[in-house]
């Protein structure tokens, strides 16, 4: 027999049984015994709570709170169970309110109901929306409503000691002021989400809100330390368009007010460049009027001749003679094609833009964004006086 050299990974011989023919054997290794067990509990990841799943897809009040010692650890996990998997919310909230509603009978469980939902949403990132959303819905649905207050007045109150808190929050240290910007975001989401149905059938947003938005960015502005001013820009972002539309509904000429503010900062406050910059571009996101076309048509009837914004999503592309073309064109989908055909269009960007270039690309390594101060500087007056110029 003829072996394999030494060193070989393949275990294979071949057999010589003389001239007329050779074939081939392959070594088989012992099956290996495994140490699992089909009898081995489910795995779940850390912090997955058993029962909750069960819980909230039996029929019965009292089998959804099985499990469960107390109110505080049966909203805790389910606010928990919203933030990591929040498509649930449409098919699970109604449950949620119908096992409230049978828990939920005294004041100091209301009151516990409403701080939990706040801590989550002003402690947990991103949930501020969620949170907002939550809370609109259990206004509506939670059937409880004490002397004390219902379940929207109690969050207003809540909300009212971190609101008379402002100007001292704004000064605060740095941990304390990350809180406060938490409660601004929440506070916005809230004026966004929460309907208000008026005797007459008709949904508006509370209006507290609103003039607490404007005293909220006052005390931001006051004190004009980048994380400050960040938060003012977020919260603007946000509800800019929303609140200039209310305030001119009511004669006012408050967002030309924030906007001078805003104008006032970048001429002096000691705020960073990248700051300042975030603050230019939010004046001209207003000069836009916060991105919006009017004169729009609903969604279901735009066409491209009948709706200015048809094509506002499409991306604008140019050609070689460096001729733009957009959706407009007949010949987009054609061109549009070609150009995603080119594997090199994009060759060191994923598609959600993560940059994918090594520490040795030349290209990427060298560039400087720098700008000069003093052509910073002249930038940021040239932008202020073309704002002042577009108000005259």
């Amino acid at each position: 027999m003829a072996e394999i050299p030494s060193g070989s990974q393949d275990k294979v011989a071949v057999l010589d049984s003389g001239p007329e023919k050779a074939e081939l054997q392959l070594a088989v290794d012992p099956v290996a015994t495994s140490n699992l067990s089909v009898k081995a509990p489910e795995f779940y990841p850390p912090g997955y709570n058993q029962n909750f799943n069960q819980n909230f897809t039996d029929s019965s009040f009292e089998d959804r709170c099985d499990g469960y010692l107390t109110l505080a650890e049966y909203i805790q996990d389910f606010l928990n169970h919203l933030t990591e998997q929040p498509g649930c919310f449409e098919t699970e909230i109604e449950q949620f309110a119908e096992t409230l509603n049978g828990w939920v009978i005294a004041d100091e469980a209301l009151q516990e109901l409403v701080e939990l939902i706040y801590q989550q949403a002003t402690s947990v990132p991103n949930f501020s929306y969620m949170g907002a959303r939550l809370c609109n819905y259990l206004s509506h649905h939670l059937t409880i409503s004490p002397q004390s207050g219902n379940f929207r007045q109690l969050l207003l109150q809540r909300c009212r000691t971190e609101y008379e808190n402002r100007d001292e929050a704004t000064k605060g240290d740095e941990t304390t002021r990350k809180q406060f910007h938490a409660f601004v975001l929440f506070l916005a989401e809230l004026y966004l989400n929460l309907e208000i149905k008026g005797t007459k059938g008709q949904v508006t947003r509370a209006e507290i809100l609103q003039e607490g938005l404007r005293e909220l960015l006052n005390a931001l502005f006051s004190n004009p330390v980048d994380s400050n001013l960040i938060c003012a820009v977020k919260l603007l972002k946000l509800t800019g368009s929303v609140l200039e539309d209310a305030w001119k509904e009511k004669g006012k000429n408050d967002m030309e007010e924030m906007i001078q503010r805003i104008e006032n900062v970048v001429l002096d406050a000691n705020c960073s460049r990248d700051v300042k910059h975030m603050l230019l571009k939010l004046v001209e996101l207003r000069s836009s009027n916060w991105g919006r076309v009017h004169g729009t048509t609903p969604h279901a009837e735009a066409t491209p001749e009948n709706d200015p914004n048809y094509f506002m999503n499409e991306p604008t592309f140019y050609t070689s003679d460096g001729v733009p073309f957009t959706a407009a064109d007949p010949d987009y989908q054609e061109k549009y094609q070609e150009l995603l055909e080119r594997e090199d269009l994009f060759p060191y960007y994923e598609e959600n833009g993560a940059d994918l270039s090594g520490p040795g690309e030349l290209y990427f390594d060298e560039i400087d964004d720098e700008m000069d101060p003093e052509i910073e500087e002249a930038y940021e007056k040239f932008c202020l006086e073309s704002e002042h110029k577009r108000k005259q």
